[in-house]
């Protein structure tokens, strides 16, 4: 099968081409380089600079690499971000969507895969969440992903597209065989940030709000290693629904962690605790979100393979670790 990774220069889009190649797929990858990295795509994978917005050169690209399938990745992604823009976030992670979807189904192109967020359910007051909870985002970025969900399914009807929609956790970690990882510059992630405090490149973790009705005060999230997450891409290509029709999964472990409990892990892999700065509350930060995945394994036979904070921890600290070699030599 030969995949467009559509934004697939960044960290789930690396991950994804070396996954697939992995599984003896082929990739091509479709980037602008805004926030991507040519230097992410695996060599040997096919690379075009180009907009998500540009139907033209996307269809070009289609036809001239026979695309089996897409994976529309292209987003920007910062809540906070989202709350003081919420123009950009609209135009860049909705416009620029119904623009992707429609040229897809155009082209011919049946299995659509699109990576959406849990940001969708806002701030639930269940958890585990279930893709039957309410939809009701408190911030931007949630607010321009779930319109996407919706263009996605009325095109899906309208061109005969088998679409899958996978609303993400908190994603962390790096390939444990260190080809891809988290290049992001002024990250807003937490294991990311707190692996750059941990090799020095920050002076300290920020932690926003320890007033949050969790266990410890701090927020709670669902960290899905970035690799199960490529495998969940993969699961979904390799099972697809009927045409016109549009599947949603979730997709994490089903753990919630807090934020001091992913502070302590640090301690713990590192031998010494990670300075920290307690901060305000952030806007549009819900206060827990935990994933319930037992669709996603049900019905695509998913099953992680690492599905451990630890894990997490350890890799995405290699992965810093082997970058901050590379930027002294």
């Amino acid at each position: 099968m030969r995949v467009l990774l559509i934004g697939g220069a960044g960290y789930i889009g690396s991950a994804l081409s070396h996954r697939l190649l992995d599984r003896g797929h082929e990739a091509v990858v479709y980037d602008d380089l805004s926030t991507g990295f040519r230097e992410a795509v695996p060599a040997g994978v096919a690379f075009v600079e180009g907009d998500s917005g540009n139907s033209a050169l996307l269809a070009k690209t289609i036809e001239e690499h026979a695309i089996d399938a897409a994976i529309h990745l292209a987003a920007h992604i910062r809540v906070e971000e989202s709350v003081a823009n919420p123009s950009k976030y609209y135009a860049n992670n909705t416009v620029k969507a119904l623009a992707v979807f429609e040229t897809l189904g155009r082209a011919g192109v049946r299995d659509v895969v699109f990576s959406s967020t849990a940001a969708v359910y806002g701030a639930p007051e269940h958890n585990p969440i279930d893709e039957s909870a309410p939809l009701t985002p408190v911030n931007p970025y949630g607010g321009s992903k779930l319109a996407s969900e919706f263009i996605l399914k009325d095109l899906a009807a309208a061109h005969g597209l088998r679409a899958t929609i996978l609303r993400y956790f908190n994603v962390a970690g790096a390939d444990p065989n260190g080809r891809a990882g988290q290049r992001t510059k002024e990250a807003t992630h937490l294991i990311k940030v707190a692996a750059e405090v941990a090799i020095g490149r920050r002076p300290a973790l920020e932690i926003y709000g320890d007033d949050y009705p969790t266990r410890d005060g701090t927020c709670v999230r669902d960290y899905i290693h970035v690799m199960d997450l490529a495998d969940a891409h993969l699961a979904a290509l390799m099972k697809p629904g009927r045409p016109s029709e549009t599947r949603v999964f979730n997709c994490g472990y089903g753990t919630g962690h807090t934020v001091k409990e992913v502070v302590a892990t640090f301690g713990e892999v590192l031998g010494h605790a990670l300075a920290t700065q307690m901060r305000p509350r952030r806007a549009g930060d819900p206060p827990a979100l935990v994933c319930d995945a037992r669709k996603l394994q049900a019905e695509l036979g998913w099953r992680p393979e690492i599905a451990s904070l630890r894990t997490i921890v350890e890799t995405a600290l290699r992965w810093e670790a082997h970058r901050q070699g590379h930027r002294a030599s």
